[in-house]
């Protein structure tokens, strides 16, 4: 369904990625995990995973929409929501929509992995989990090519410290003076760590290619199930 937003904030995460804050007319129903299209016109819809849980954070709509120099589909989206906001404006939304929602009648543990901004999506589902109590084994693996793009890191070390079931992994590809985490490819760090990923449950946001890898990669290599895996992607790919 269609829903007329008003632009509520926006504020800077990171180098060119953004929190964006969308005030709908009407409460909006979606599952942690799901995205929304930004209507940009008649036949042009652009996805966003919604960041916020479906739960106790108010009725605003969250995006993390990373829009570097090169990456004009999230610039353009940027700039419409700026000024949207600047001039008290609305855009349109349609929600909810896809697959890779949050499975919480399952009682296998869980595997979250985030690529930059697919952060947005894990975070959905993790915070769901929070709200919800859910007390199944969760890692979040988040991986970027520096520090500053896991912008989320502070407010994560203390969920890690806060929640003996949930754990938190940071990956970053570049190799920074007084980085103490994994260095590398974040799947690489996950196969790493795990002789086997057959009782996971696993859900996954970033490029299409990692998305595809990993399932390559994990159900031959570590034995997850393909039907126990979810991601966006995998509706494309």
């Amino acid at each position: 369904m269609t829903i007329k937003c008003k632009v509520k904030s926006i504020t800077p995460l990171a180098c060119n990625t953004y929190k964006i804050l969308l005030s709908p007319e009407e409460k909006v129903q979606f599952q942690a995990g799901q995205y929304l299209m930004i209507v940009m016109g008649e036949k042009d819809k652009r996805p966003f995973s919604i960041a916020n849980a479906p739960s106790n954070e108010g009725d605003d709509l969250e995006l993390h929409i990373g829009a570097a120099e090169h990456n004009a589909y999230a610039i353009e989206v940027v700039e419409a929501m700026k000024l949207a906001l600047n001039n008290n404006s609305e855009i349109v939304i349609d929600v909810p929509h896809g697959d890779a929602w949050f499975r919480d009648d399952s009682k296998r543990p869980v595997m979250l992995i985030a690529g930059g901004t697919g952060f947005s999506y894990t975070r959905s589902i993790l915070k769901y989990c929070i709200d919800r109590q859910i007390n199944r084994t969760i890692y979040l693996y988040w991986g970027a090519k520096d520090s500053c793009q896991l912008y989320a890191k502070d407010e994560l070390n203390d969920i890690d410290v806060q929640y003996p079931n949930i754990s938190f992994v940071p990956v970053i590809e570049q190799a920074e003076e007084n980085w103490t985490g994994k260095l590398g490819n974040v799947l690489e760090a996950i196969e790493s760590d795990f002789s086997s990923l057959e009782e996971f449950d696993i859900y996954l946001a970033g490029r299409f290619e990692m998305a595809g890898a990993a399932r390559e990669r994990f159900t031959q290599n570590k034995s997850a199930k393909s039907e126990r895996m979810f991601a966006d992607a995998y509706s494309f790919i």
